[in-house]
């Protein structure tokens, strides 16, 4: 290999392995630490299993994968957190890595001392940490606690300090472990902007994150890993959107091939959906849902959709009673339980007839997507008026979520798709 070609490499993994061995008595953990005997009964947990991957130098790669798939396993490998049992890693260029924010501090010393313990921890000069104090304090904004000792701040004082720290370093390689989601929402936007400053910099980023929508946007490329294998890598709408199979089961894990998400199956299609356990449902019993799901604009179940693509709600409800005019609903919350739209076959001035016993109706809300990137909660009733009397036969709240994938969000709940035009006044276009 040429020293052209490792100088464009940052990070190097090859044939990473991590095994842990688990127990099933603590005294076995301890009598084999102590050689005492050697028929300890253990078992074999890979954290990682063969894992290779690079990325080059200027490049930001996102990691994503379910919990426990081995994300941060590999980046504390990388970092040196961790030993591997097997394997190699090489880095070409000085790291800040933001983990367990604040991981390396001293909860003794002062926020000013753990600045320079950690800065020296990365191979700064104390002359090098004093020219960037000042852009570190101004990033922090914790005003005078930085005097006071760590083990006296609150979860956001020390969240501040941590990130400020690591991202004023000016290093050559960031790695970010679900950090920038932490803290409240002026700072967080703050974090995006250094994040995006780095990448205009042509710095190196290595970023782990369950927000989608941030790997969506940010990354050049990301890896999926799935109970510590690498089983996918590509760009984010291909890495992602095999994500969405492994969340639900659709991924034949064996061939790295999807599984068919036909909704003609036999199978229900809420068991290819996360559902919310604890959803609130009631009604009088005259009509039941009896299936449900979202689909995506290719037909495939799914809880995550890419903003402004087509997606569909499809419902299945059965009756046991004569109804007319029964009326289908579907409404969308916030994480906080606001609920932002929805609609039903009354607003929409649909006819759904009268339903009798023995009946199953199919009913399907199909729209673009136009909620900003984040996370909802959905909700589905079947309601109507049975002898002058409203009446809910059936409603699910909060039955299972959306996550909603975006790269670009604007303000508010809901983007208006706007075409924006800008010109100078003195050009001589027509209006």
């Amino acid at each position: 290999m040429s020293d052209n070609y490792e100088s464009k490499v940052a990070i190097s993994v090859s044939h990473l392995t991590k095994i842990y061995k688990l127990y099933d008595r603590n005294r076995d953990r301890l009598k084999e630490a102590l050689h005492l005997s050697k028929n300890i009964n253990f078992r074999e947990h890979y954290a990682l299993n063969d894992v290779s991957l690079e990325v080059k130098t200027g490049e930001t790669v996102g990691i994503i994968g379910t919990n426990g798939s081995g994300k941060s396993t590999i980046l504390k490998i990388i970092t040196g957190v961790l030993n591997p049992s097997r394997g190699e890693v090489k880095i070409n260029g000085r790291i800040s890595a933001l983990l367990e924010l604040g991981a390396g501090f001293n909860m003794e010393f002062t926020g000013i001392e753990n600045i320079y313990l950690n800065g020296t921890m990365i191979g700064f000069s104390e002359e090098e940490i004093d020219a960037k104090l000042q852009d570190i304090l101004d990033f922090a904004d914790i005003g005078d606690f930085v005097y006071q000792k760590v083990k006296t701040y609150s979860s956001g004082m020390f969240v501040r300090l941590a990130f400020a720290v690591a991202i004023n370093i000016d290093p050559e390689i960031l790695i970010v472990d679900e950090a920038l989601s932490v803290g409240d929402v002026f700072f967080q936007n703050k974090c995006y902007r250094k994040f995006e400053d780095f990448k205009k910099q042509g710095k190196t980023i290595l970023f782990v994150s369950h927000d989608l929508s941030s790997v969506s946007k940010y990354c050049d490329r990301v890896i999926l890993l799935e109970k510590g294998k690498k089983i996918g890598e590509g760009s984010p709408k291909e890495i992602i959107d095999m994500y969405k199979k492994v969340l639900v089961g659709q991924l034949d894990m064996q061939s790295n091939t999807r599984k068919s998400a036909d909704l003609s199956t036999g199978s229900k299609w809420k068991d290819r959906m996360q559902l919310n356990p604890d959803k609130d449902e009631y009604g009088s019993g005259l009509a039941e849902f009896e299936d449900y799901c979202a689909y995506d604009k290719s037909g495939e179940i799914t809880n995550t959709i890419i903003k402004g693509e087509e997606f569909t709600v499809k419902v299945k409800i059965r009756f046991f009673d004569t109804i007319q005019e029964p009326i289908f609903a579907v409404s969308f919350k916030n994480r906080q339980g606001t609920e932002i739209t929805g609609t039903n076959t009354m607003f929409e001035k649909i006819s759904t007839g009268t339903a009798v016993p023995g009946d199953v109706i199919v009913a399907t809300f199909t729209q673009n997507m136009s909620l900003q990137g984040g996370e909802y909660l959905i909700s589905l009733g079947c309601v109507g008026y049975r002898e002058g009397e409203f009446t809910v036969y059936h409603r699910l709240y909060d039955v299972f979520n959306l996550t909603v994938i975006s790269d670009k969000d604007t303000t508010g709940f809901y983007d208006m798709d706007s075409i924006v035009t800008v010109r100078n006044e003195d050009d001589n276009d027509e209006a």
